[in-house]
């Protein structure tokens, strides 16, 4: 539960590394849309166990204003210069992808009182 003025933070992956992540787990993101925009919400990859749920920006503004929240902020993240690939996304994007293109998103909400 989270008392009015209380603030929702959340980091979720890129909008665009969704559309643009193959289903082949051995292959990176490329620079081309896979997937729809429209109509984006569940990933499901092949066999793998998991899965994601993953929104359009409309989409996450109308759920959290639906819920009792304003959007603060969307910091869309960078890796700075002279940053070294993290083994957790390594084998999802190269760094000179993500040097293009946000592969993470944070989001700043605050409930309303």
């Amino acid at each position: 539960m989270l008392r009015p003025g209380g603030r929702l933070t959340f980091l979720t992956n890129g909008t665009i590394l969704m559309l643009c992540e193959p289903d082949a787990e051995d292959e990176l993101a490329s620079d081309r849309l896979l997937r729809d925009y429209f109509g984006m919400h569940r990933f499901e990859w092949p066999g793998a166990p998991e899965v994601e749920f993953h929104l359009g920006y409309g989409d996450w503004i109308r759920l959290l204003r639906a819920n009792g929240f304003e959007v603060e902020d969307l910091v869309e993240l960078r890796p700075a210069a002279g940053a070294q690939p993290v083994p957790l996304f390594a084998d999802i994007v190269a760094l000179e992808w993500a040097r293009r293109w946000p592969c993470e998103e944070l989001w700043k909400a605050r409930k309303r009182a």
